[in-house]
This record gives structure tokens, C-alpha cells and sequence, in this order.
């Protein structure tokens, strides 16, 4: 019985023919996202060796497809359905009622705080897993961008390629605007309106991932809003004019202020007023996107809710002193 799953988890040789969807794709990102799971290194392994042909012919990892190619993908081992997570039935459930706004080539999703955008370091099933095993009949879809584990609120999911290099163009040239609701400690004052503070990421020999304000770093800019000032906190409104792994959280710790709820870069003081507060977990949420699509005469916006446990926290801002 082990070796016949052995047997059927090696796949045969397989030939696509590439669509549109896939045109002017490097050849290794395709290969990667058609091999999921299989490590990167065989990957490469199998260009390198002339496995992988285009158009029976040998190509260099970085050649671009082009409609109509044929691409040859040799017997390679894939990983054993029973090695496969499954969401649950409520996570489906929550997803399903969590999308705000999906087109022929765009996907927006309200994304619940504590899930992965994606699986990898110890999380089995992230959004990305759970949505493709949700829609088996989607082709393509990739994550636009990510949010952190435990933020809330709208993430943008590409089912098209040319969607989702319009999309990264759109975010590295700044023309999607990303607003973000944040509790921080404190009276954050009105007249600090912007931090712009070059951030730089570590990473500890746990592993574990941790940013900080260094000359040396990426340029990081912020834009801050005061929504309301509460009798030891400030809901704030932050506009991300860059986008660096725990940029909010940085930039709000760096001048002072950090964020409730975050259990990487808050202080013991920002911790007892979490408690007091009755906030479970990182007060962040992305609660708007302004966007252009392609073909479209008027900008897209699109709103996520603030979650009703952190609508209890702020209920609850008044009555702490």
C-alpha cells in the first residue's frame, strides 16, 4: 500500500500550453506556482537540467512565456493528498460571506484577524490555500500584497496575471491608496501628521522576524490621522505611503505611541491598558482600499467594517481612565 501511494503521488509528464493568463510569466515562477509544495530547489534543479522544455527546446530560468508556447513538465513527486490541510467547514463559511468586491479578474477579501495570508514557518493552511481549494475551478489567483497575521480588513487577490501585475505597479508607484485603522497608547497629537523613518528587518536565531528604525534600512513613510482621542488611547488613521513588513506597528512604537494588542513591539504599560481594555489581540485593521482598474473610467473604493470585538474595545476606551 505505501509504495502504490508512493506511485500515484509521481505525476507523469505533463504538457500546458500557455494562455493568456500566464503570458510574459518567467518560466521558474510558473513552474513554482504550478509545483506547490515541491521544494524550490528541485524546481530549479530540473531547469538547470534541461527537464523542463519550451517548446522542446531547453530555456534559461528567467525566459518569458508567451501565448501559445508548449511547456514540458517532467514525472516529479508531488505531496500526498493526506499530506494536504483541508479547511473547515466555518472557516469556509467565513470567507464565503468575507468578500467585498470580485470581478472577472479581481478578488477582495475582508480577511479575519489570526489567519495567514499564507502556509509556511509552522502554519499548515493560510488564505491563499484555503481560497484555491474553495474555488478548484479558479485557475490563477495570488495574493496582490499581504497583511500581517493578526490585521484585519482588505487584501487583494489577482485571478488574472495581468490583474496582479497591474496591481503591484498600482502599489509600487503609490497609486493605491491603503488606510488602516490602529489604537495606540497614549495622546498621539495632531500636529504629527507623518513619520518618515527608514526601517530595517532582523531576524532572530529563532527565527522569529523583527523590525526597527535604522538609517541603513528601506525608506518608510506613514501618514497619521487622529480619528478620536480617548482618556489613554488614540484611534488613528494610517495611510501607508510605502510598504514595509510591520510598518505601522514601527513607526507607532518609534515616536511613542505603539499599537494595543501587539505582542511584538508594545511595552508593559501598553499591555496592562490591552488588559484593562479586554482586547484579545493586535488593534490594526485595513479598513479601506481607493483603486483604479484597468477599463474603468471611475476609481474603485471598497470599505471593510471595523470587526465587532474591536468596536467593543473602543466602547469600552470611554469608561477606562
Amino acid at each position: 500500500m505505501q509504495d502504490e501511494a508512493k506511485s500515484a503521488a509521481k505525476s507523469a509528464v505533463r504538457w500546458m500550453e500557455i494562455g493568456d493568463e500566464n503570458e510574459g510569466q518567467r518560466v521558474d515562477n510558473y513552474l513554482l506556482g504550478k509545483l506547490k509544495g515541491v521544494p524550490k530547489s528541485r524546481v530549479y534543479r530540473i531547469l538547470r537540467k534541461g527537464e523542463v522544455r519550451v517548446n522542446k527546446g531547453r530555456i534559461k530560468p528567467d525566459y518569458k512565456l508567451q501565448c501559445g508556447d508548449i511547456v514540458r513538465i517532467p514525472p516529479i513527486r508531488m505531496p500526498q493528498p493526506a499530506d494536504v490541510v483541508v479547511p473547515g467547514r466555518g472557516l469556509r463559511e467565513l470567507l464565503s460571506n468575507a468578500v467585498l468586491y470580485e470581478s472577472a479578474d479581481l478578488l477582495v477579501i475582508n480577511k479575519p484577524s489570526g489567519l495567514a495570508v499564507h502556509g509556511g514557518s509552522g502554519i499548515s493552511l493560510g488564505l491563499i490555500e484555503t481560497l484555491r481549494q474553495m474555488r478548484p475551478e479558479q485557475k490563477y489567483l495570488e495574493l496582490a500584497h499581504r497583511l500581517d497575521r493578526e490585521t484585519s480588513g482588505c487584501i487583494m487577490l489577482a485571478k488574472k496575471r495581468s490583474m496582479l501585475i497591474h496591481l503591484q505597479e498600482q502599489l509600487k508607484n503609490n497609486g493605491i491608496q491603503k488606510r488602516y485603522l490602529a489604537l495606540v497608547k497614549g495622546h498621539w497629537p495632531t500636529s504629527r501628521r507623518r513619520v518618515n523613518a527608514a526601517l530595517k528587518k532582523n531576524q532572530l536565531r529563532s527565527g522569529e522576524r523583527f523590525v526597527c528604525v535604522d538609517d541603513e534600512g528601506k525608506p518608510s513613510v506613514t501618514e497619521f490621522k487622529v480619528i478620536k482621542q480617548y482618556p489613554q488611547a488614540t484611534l488613528l488613521e494610517a495611510r501607508l505611503l510605502t510598504g514595509r513588513t510591520h510598518q505601522i506597528r514601527v513607526h507607532a512604537q518609534y515616536v511613542g505611541h505603539p499599537l494595543l494588542g501587539d505582542s511584538k513591539y508594545a511595552d508593559a504599560e501598553c499591555v496592562s491598558l490591552q488588559k484593562s481594555l479586554g482586547l484579545k489581540r493586535l488593534f490594526l485593521h485595513a479598513w479601506r482600499l481607493d483603486l483604479r482598474i484597468p477599463k474603468q473610467n471611475q476609481p474603485l473604493s471598497l470599505e471593510a467594517e471595523l470587526p465587532s470585538d474591536l468596536q467593543h474595545v473602543l466602547e469600552r476606551c470611554s469608561s477606562v481612565v
